[in-house]
């Protein structure tokens, strides 16, 4: 039976806490292969493995079934029981790195030929699939699939000498073809990943079809509100979409520790399938892993494996969609006010793994329009995670930026489609400094604050108080310490 992953570990840097493999808490070069199988021995069955935001090690396969021979050979079968999943530029979006696709994917036929190897016997390949992000269109998808089936692994037919083939010197290419899932993540997009996703499908003779739907960057470019907002769209048009075609869709949903990037703890995943219960698949990043006690982890991660989805419940899009306008217009006015503060505290949030310049919609200085529409300003931020940290160092927690635009009917509406709201709002809160709060954002923030907060961290608000009193005075005193401390009270980085 084919394996279809419902809990995949991704290396988005978001803990408070570094793993024992990290070097000075940062994980980087073999800590990389060292967590990939104590993932799988917490109980994952999946771990998305990372070419375009990091310096990926294409002999991946290789280095786990050679360091951990004992481990893949009777606990988990590589391929079978447990996977990795190539995530991989886009070539349309990250020129600088397109050559790295072709990189990863020619590294998919050397993992089948050391995995045949290791296993003795017809296997199933180690990777079957590759993870393009940014997808807009149905045509990123097939060319993908198509390089590969063409010019990786179809090549072996092409002659090389005189009465002899590429396959007749190297040997076969397995597998014969890969699966793509789209990663979708801006707002046009992911409202119509229908469109998107059946007509890929059209004409294609599938078993099933995964699609990721992003948490962390909608939130990050359109706020919370808006974030949530697209994901029930999208996943409530992926329900439809299997309907239509009769074709599987197993939805992935990308989610972090904070409220702000989809609050998926390893003790509150009960939250997300109330929300979502249409998802197959999570995340699950490296807070989740490393800021909780290993029993919990393993038990949370026992949770989302035992989830069996179902029908994603229907949501007014018209309604939803003019929330969202509204919210996403409020949230980037106050975004680009913050963004010199942001960039600041940015600096002294500490690194915990070794990434490449990584794409982003608002993290490569996109353009938008201003809160005025008179004007075009470039706001540039860090990604989703530094963006977090940085805000919640200094008592600022992201999550109501933006809800200042909603009136009561929009609340009304929000209670019956978005359930945990004012429970997201109170985790998030409690870490809020209600004085940064109201020099920094105003008066009308402040009410939200005494709205929905529900008790506050004192402790965590003294560390913001300092941090940002450092920053006032211009000192880098103890700067980082506080911020490492805060992190390590909230149990996330950002």
């Amino acid at each position: 039976m084919t394996l279809i992953p419902k809990c995949m570990s991704t290396q988005h840097p978001d803990n408070a806490t570094a793993p024992p493999f990290a070097i000075n808490g940062v994980l980087k070069g073999e800590g990389e292969i060292t967590e990939a199988v104590h993932v799988f021995e917490l109980g994952c069955d999946e771990q998305m493995w990372d070419s375009e935001g990091k310096e990926a090690d294409n002999r991946v396969v290789q280095k786990l079934l050679t360091n951990y021979p004992n481990f893949f050979k009777s606990e988990r079968h590589l391929g079978k029981d447990c996977m990795l999943t190539l995530r991989v530029p886009n070539p349309a979006i990250e020129t600088e790195m397109r050559k790295s696709l072709v990189e990863a994917l020619q590294s998919i036929p050397s993992a089948w030929d050391i995995s045949k190897e290791f296993y003795s016997e017809s296997t199933e390949p180690p990777i079957q699939e590759v993870i393009l992000p940014f997808t807009t269109s149905a045509e990123e998808l097939a060319l993908v699939e198509a390089y590969y089936r063409k010019f990786i692994a179809g090549h072996e037919a092409l002659p090389l000498a005189e009465g002899l083939t590429v396959r007749d010197w190297i040997g076969e290419f397995y597998p014969k073809q890969i699966r793509v899932i789209p990663l979708i993540e801006d707002l046009e997009h992911m409202v119509n990943c229908d469109k998107v996703v059946g007509h890929y499908l059209k004409g294609r003779e599938l078993p099933y079809q995964r699609v990721f739907l992003a948490r962390s960057d909608p939130a990050l470019n359109y706020g919370l509100v808006p974030a949530e907002l697209m994901l029930k769209i999208g996943l409530g048009k992926l329900s439809r979409l299997e309907e239509q075609t009769g074709i599987p869709i197993y939805p992935i949903v990308g989610v972090g520790s904070v409220p702000f990037r989809g609050h998926l703890t390893p003790t509150n995943v009960e939250r997300t399938f109330q929300e979502h219960p249409s998802i197959h698949t999570l995340t699950v990043q490296s807070a989740f892993k490393y800021d909780y006690d290993t029993d919990v982890v393993r038990e949370g991660i026992q949770q989302i494996l035992a989830h069996e989805r179902s029908e994603a419940p229907a949501i007014d899009e018209a309604r939803a969609m003019a929330i969202i306008a509204k919210c996403k217009d409020a949230y980037q006015a106050k975004v680009r006010e913050l963004s010199p503060v942001v960039a600041k505290v940015a600096s002294y949030v500490p690194k915990r793994r070794e990434r490449k310049l990584h794409v982003g919609l608002f993290g490569y200085g996109r353009s938008l329009d201003d809160a005025h529409g008179d004007e075009q300003q470039e706001v540039t931020l860090p990604r989703a995670i530094g963006f977090c940290a940085s805000l919640y160092s200094i008592g600022i927690p992201p999550e109501i930026l933006g809800l200042t635009a909603l009136d009561a009917h929009d609340l009304a509406f929000l209670k019956e489609v978005y359930p945990s709201m004012d429970g997201d709002l109170a985790v998030a809160l409690r870490y809020a400094n209600q004085y940064m709060v109201k020099d920094l954002l105003g008066e009308e923030y402040l009410q939200l604050l005494v709205k929905y907060a529900n008790g506050v961290d004192r402790v965590h608000e003294g560390l913001t108080s300092a941090i940002w009193a450092a920053l006032d005075r211009d000192t880098t005193v103890n700067i980082p310490h506080y911020v490492e401390e805060a992190a390590a009270l909230r149990r996330f980085l950002g």
